[in-house]
């Protein structure tokens, strides 16, 4: 008790404060206000010792009245000298606006999903409709609807991924027709893109995996001449304005009569070269006449509506456009080759 009170008694308010603020105005950083902080208002500072054995009401009025100002004074230091120390800190990292930015790297399409959205706008603006079929179907949308007869070599099992039953990864996209017919009446004009499956070996044009786009045009008196005309507006936007389409006859289950149709090579310009295999003609795919028997399945009536089918590979179109020398470059995730296109 007698300590405290010599404590108190030896504490001079009024040379304590003007020592703290002397201390307060010579700190250049709020480190050294911070050091100037604890030796002044901490818990073992003098005016804290004295405050706590205070004993008078005049005695405590004084120390308090003390240490309220330099609270005060301290938070008001404090204030200037964080404000000093950003402005420093932003002369410091002065950005000069009129230097040129950095380019950052921006990222592209892959170039099958460049030649997916390219070939569905051209249909898109023909009046086509695009529709998504499933890629796990059924084996009747996938064979049974499309008059694919039972001993059909595409059925077995080392052509087609069965997963269970008669559930099947799609090995084409043609599926899609009869979906789409079984929910819409004539007259039809739709076009179905997608990944599509087959046990294939992958060489340079085979891919387990691959992409395929289908179109379906059902109306009235449709005709093969339809046929070829839309086949070669495609072929002239994809591969040039001078392009020419030649159809051969073929044999599909799903049409009647079938053809396979080729578009006159881009790079030589049918005088014969390695990519057209000195022939002036490039093989593009499958088409014909919608088989009765396909109509027949959907209910609609084969002596009032006729239509014609096609389908080709989205691979085999970016393989011929850009000259590709194998398949599997597209699925490898090489940036070295995906980014020159």
């Amino acid at each position: 008790m007698n300590e405290s009170w010599d404590t108190v008694a030896a504490v001079d308010p009024q040379a304590l404060q003007d020592a703290a603020l002397n201390a307060i105005a010579a700190a250049s950083t709020t480190a050294e206000l911070d050091e100037a902080r604890i030796r002044y208002l901490g818990r073992k500072s003098e005016l804290r010792q004295a405050l706590r054995g205070v004993r008078d009401r005049e005695t405590g009025m004084t120390l308090n009245a003390a240490r309220e100002r330099l609270e005060s004074a301290f938070a008001t230091r404090e204030a200037e000298l964080e404000r000093a120390e950003l402005e420093r800190s932003l002369s410091d990292a002065q950005v000069d606006v009129t230097l040129p930015g950095e380019r950052l790297p921006r990222g592209h399409y892959h170039l099958l999903t460049q030649m997916r959205r390219e070939i569905e706008d051209t249909f898109l603006g023909l009046g086509y409709e695009s529709f998504d079929g499933p890629e796990v179907e059924d084996a009747y949308h996938n064979f049974d609807a499309l008059n694919t007869p039972e001993g059909h070599p595409s059925r077995s099992v080392l052509d087609t991924f069965y997963l269970n039953g008669d559930v099947v990864l799609r090995t084409h996209t043609s599926p899609g027709q009869i979906r789409f017919m079984e929910t819409h009446e004539p007259p039809i004009y739709m076009v179905s893109l997608g990944r599509c499956y087959r046990r294939d070996t992958p060489d340079p044009t085979h891919t387990p995996t691959f992409h395929q786009v289908e179109g379906l045009a059902v109306d009235r008196s449709i005709t093969l001449a339809d046929l070829k005309g839309t086949l070669l507006q495609l072929a002239r936007i994809l591969f040039g304005p001078d392009r020419e389409v030649r159809v051969r006859t073929s044999y599909f289950p799903f049409t009647e009569p079938s053809a396979e149709f080729d578009v006159s090579c881009f790079l030589c310009g049918g005088a014969g070269c390695n990519v057209c295999k000195h022939s002036g003609w490039i093989e593009m795919g499958g088409c014909g006449v919608v088989d009765p028997n396909v109509f027949d399945s959907v209910g609609y009536d084969p002596e009032a509506w006729s239509g014609f089918a096609f389908g080709l590979g989205i691979e085999r179109i970016a393989m011929l456009r850009h000259g590709l020398p194998d398949l599997r470059l597209l699925w490898e995730n090489d940036l070295r080759f995906l980014e020159q296109f």
